[in-house]
């Protein structure tokens, strides 16, 4: 094996890392709210999270600055985490893991939206435009089968808030620009968000938990607290410094087609010949949209 192969090696298995993680966190949500509320599940994640992740920032001796910038960054950052996760969590009581993983899957194209209607930073071009009404054509044919199918529209809302959320924190982060390390960033906005998910103390605690919830539940709980929390945002951020965007986005493309398969393999979802005809449209309406990077990177070198 040649020396040159080596960090190819490394990179691709940090990616396929990332896209078993991603895929496989919508489920571990719906695992760990089962037997205990969801609220009680954010807070004591974001928690824990906090707490690894400051260990691995003394670790590795980075800096974790208080200055006006990062603050800013940090509450920017905290609008991806407890913002939309908070949504994320309240939707696992309407959605199956495999339609969750679906709809996020939008995320990148209604950021390309928002980018090139409100913010005008972004130029979508006709493709682009058919790849998103395909995608909702194929999302539409989806929720069609809901008769089948665990779909409820308190759900779908709540997923696109989420989405809303999600999108929002990468536009302000951005616009904010504060000069930190990307441990330092996810640091501060996990410490920022263990704090606010404080202020739903009072609504919840009464169903605060009075014993250890099962084996399935808590398994769920330590993976997206370790693994969709820490680990994963390690992963993604070593990728986005050494890959194209466009090549990181060909995760919106496999994420959900494999949480898709784990949630029928590991927690029974139904998922009806209907309904994958649908989500096959979805998918072919997300590689229309991306279409353009990818030729342009992959094909323009033929």
């Amino acid at each position: 094996m040649s020396s040159n192969s080596s960090p190819m090696i490394v990179t691709a298995s940090i990616y396929a890392l990332l896209v078993l993680i991603w895929a496989t966190t919508p489920l571990a949500i719906v695992w760990s709210v089962e037997e205990v509320h969801p609220m009680w599940v954010l807070i004591i994640r974001y928690f824990g999270a906090s707490l690894i992740a400051l260990f691995l920032l003394k670790l590795m001796r980075d800096p974790l600055p208080l200055d006006e910038t990062s603050l800013k960054s940090y509450v920017a950052g905290s609008l991806n985490l407890i913002g939309a996760q908070l949504f994320i969590y309240l939707a696992a009581n309407y959605l199956t893991s495999g339609l969750m993983a679906l709809i996020f899957g939008f995320s990148p194209l209604i950021a390309g939206l928002i980018g090139h209607v409100i913010l005008k930073t972004q130029k979508l071009v006709a493709l682009q435009w058919l790849g998103m009404a395909v995608a909702v054509a194929g999302l539409s044919y989806v929720f069609a089968d809901s008769a089948d199918s665990k779909i409820n529209p308190i759900g779908i809302v709540l997923m696109l808030i989420s989405m809303v959320s999600y999108i929002s924190s990468i536009f302000w982060v951005k616009q904010i620009n504060a000069p930190l390390s990307p441990m330092s960033q996810a640091t501060g906005s996990l410490l920022v968000s263990a704090l606010g998910s404080m202020l739903m103390l009072p609504f919840i605690w009464s169903h605060m938990p009075t014993e250890w919830p099962g084996m399935q539940t808590m398994i769920g709980f330590l993976f997206t607290m370790i693994m969709s929390s820490i680990v994963a945002m390690l992963c993604y951020f070593w990728l986005i410094r050494r890959l194209a965007a466009s090549t990181v986005s060909l995760s919106n493309v496999m994420t959900p087609i494999i949480a898709l398969v784990l949630g029928a393999t590991l927690n029974h979802e139904h998922i009806s010949a209907h309904a994958v005809a649908g989500i096959a449209v979805v998918m072919l309406g997300i590689v229309m949209y991306f279409w353009k990077d990818w030729q342009r990177q992959y094909f323009s070198k033929w």
